[in-house]
């Protein structure tokens, strides 16, 4: 005689698949650094610092918009300004389609936003490098909305902010893209004529020609923590000068102790360190509006 029956299987009992999936996924991120994790909702909260160790995580175009005007609050410009296939350039696939799917994946039009508003109340032009689309590079609609927006700053008579992610220019454009260095330099030498400032921010990854061009053209060159920033990357250049580079070479720490950045900030500590730096640079009769 048993003593007892089993009337289902246990198969029976535990929930279907879709059922079973972890309620939590998606609400947590790992530390690519010390491996801690982070509710994601207060890591947003941070501006993808992480609370733990201080490293930096990537932060999409729109957030350090939203991070350094009041309130969020800002204006885009030049957002019908699209990029071409001026040179019907084929790489893997057709640069058009590339141009297309990238729009489509991101959200974003092109690898810049640019944008005006108020930081503490002072009117100031932005021009923000987007590194998901095509990894920020350089094209020449790129240079063409930072010349607008130094020239828009220019007819306002207020300061001018640059934040770059970039990997640099943009190959698919060939020479077009190059000539955007020169373009966008002679366009900061004009608003350096008319005396008003140019805050440049670099962040990880800030290379190839933008660094060797507008990114380090500022009044105030400005890092974030261990932001990866130079021009050729490290393995090209120890094969050129035959020799092993140092630790941390072209991290921005690395870079200002040898005289080539202003400063290094936290990114939950930038917006007060521009807003000092503009009441600083400019007089506030003519800086606030």
């Amino acid at each position: 005689m048993t003593w007892f029956k089993r009337k289902k299987k246990a198969t029976e009992d535990l929930p279907a698949a879709a059922e079973r999936t972890v309620k939590t996924e998606g609400l947590f991120v790992k530390c690519p650094k010390c491996n801690t994790t982070i509710f994601k909702k207060d890591l947003m909260a941070n501006w993808n610092v992480c609370s733990h160790c201080r490293h930096h995580m990537k932060l999409s175009a729109r957030y350090r918009l939203e991070m350094m005007f009041d309130e969020g609050s800002y204006e885009l410009f030049d957002e019908n300004v699209l990029s071409t296939d001026p040179l019907n350039f084929v790489d893997t696939k057709p640069y058009k389609d590339r141009l297309a799917s990238t729009r489509a994946a991101t959200g974003y039009n092109e690898a810049v936003l640019n944008a005006e508003g108020k930081v503490n109340g002072f009117p100031v032009v932005m021009s923000v490098m987007v590194y998901e689309f095509i990894g920020g590079s350089m094209g020449a609609v790129v240079g063409e909305k930072i010349t607008r927006a130094i020239e828009r700053a220019i007819a306002k008579r207020c300061p001018i902010v640059i934040t770059s992610a970039s990997g640099g220019a943009r190959m698919m454009e060939g020479t077009l893209s190059l000539m955007q260095m020169a373009k966008i330099s002679a366009a900061l030498a004009r608003l350096d004529d008319a005396k008003l400032p140019f805050i440049s921010i670099l962040t990880d990854p800030t290379t190839g020609g933008v660094t060797a061009s507008y990114a380090m053209l500022g009044d105030l060159n400005i890092a974030e923590p261990g932001a990866l920033i130079g021009f050729a990357g490290p393995r090209v250049i120890e094969q050129t000068i035959r020799q092993k580079l140092p630790p941390g070479f072209q991290t921005s720490e690395f870079l200002l102790d040898h005289g080539m950045l202003d400063a290094v900030v936290d990114r939950v500590e930038l917006r007060n360190y521009i807003i000092q730096a503009l009441e600083f640079m400019m007089p506030a009769a003519q800086l606030k509006g």
